[in-house]
This record gives structure tokens, sequence and C-alpha cells, in this order.
């Protein structure tokens, strides 16, 4: 099994269907949460930009360490989003380009100061990034439905795009 093709495929799917999310970001509503639990609109549209970044990081340290102050810089609109989308896409492409399989199996763990939060194999932790953006973009999802904002197919066509 190529294990990197895989990889590089599952995250081009993950990059295209970001990127009709995107075209559809609201630039009005990044202060935008549907309960007061649940992050704003744009701390999670950020986020998912950055979550791109993920496997580039896993395969070139053993570790990433949170601590207070950490994380990105709000983006504004959406060409701010896409801008990011596809500079953290190419750098993941071209590092599991230059990767080998041996590269997958080494251990990389998630800390928050210090501590640790989760080990994986490095092939573990770029796997749960990818699990990651799905999660977080179908929770976009949800905020686009509650703003009246149409919901772009994901594996298939949303209620938005079928026409029965």
């Amino acid at each position: 099994m190529d294990s990197l093709k895989n990889l590089q495929d599952e995250l081009l799917e993950e990059y295209h269907i970001t990127q009709k999310f995107f075209k559809l970001y609201p630039n009005d509503k990044n202060d935008y949460a549907p309960h007061e639990k649940s992050m704003k609109m744009g701390h999670l549209s950020t986020h998912i930009a950055e979550i791109f970044g993920w496997p580039e990081v896993v395969l070139t340290t053993d570790e990433l360490d949170f601590k207070e102050g950490d994380g990105p810089k709000l983006k504004e609109n959406a060409q701010e989003l896409e801008q990011t989308l596809n500079e953290k896409y190419e750098k993941n492409i071209a590092a599991l380009r230059a990767a080998n399989e041996a590269d997958l199996s080494d251990v990389w763990a998630l800390k928050m100061k210090g501590h640790t939060i989760k080990e994986w194999s490095k092939y573990g932790a770029i796997r749960h990034s990818l699990n990651q953006i799905t999660h977080h973009r179908a929770q976009l999802g949800v905020y686009y439905r509650l703003l009246g904002i149409p919901v772009p197919a994901s594996y298939g066509p949303s209620a938005d795009e079928q026409n029965f």
C-alpha cells in the first residue's frame, strides 16, 4: 500500500471541498456563533485553513506544543482564507512528496504547555489532521445552514445542490 499517495489524494480532495466552502464565506460574519459555547465563525474558518499546514509540521518535527498566546492570526475574509488554504496545501503536498514510507512510522506528539495530549505515529497524526478538517468543515456547514448560505457538496450532493 502506498500510504503517502493515499494521503496526497485525500488531502487534494479535502482541499477542493474546502475551496468551495471558502468561496461562499460571508465576510461580515466573523463574529457569528450559533451558541455561546461555539467557536466564532472567523476562528473556526481560520482553524480549518491552518489545519492544512499540519501534515508538513508532522513530517518535519517530533511534536507540536501549544502555549498560551499561540495561534494563528484571524483571517478577516474569504480572500485571506483562500490564500492561507492555498499556501498550506502547496507546502503540504511538497512535504508529502518529499517523504518516504518510513517517515510515517516515527512517533509524533501533540502537547499543551508541555503536557502530552496525544501521541501517534506520524501517519496517524496526519490522518487525525485530515479528520479534523472534515469535522470542522462540517461545523462550518451548520453555520452556513443557520445563516441561509447554501451548503456546498462534500462527499456527494448537498440538499442545496440536489434537483429532485
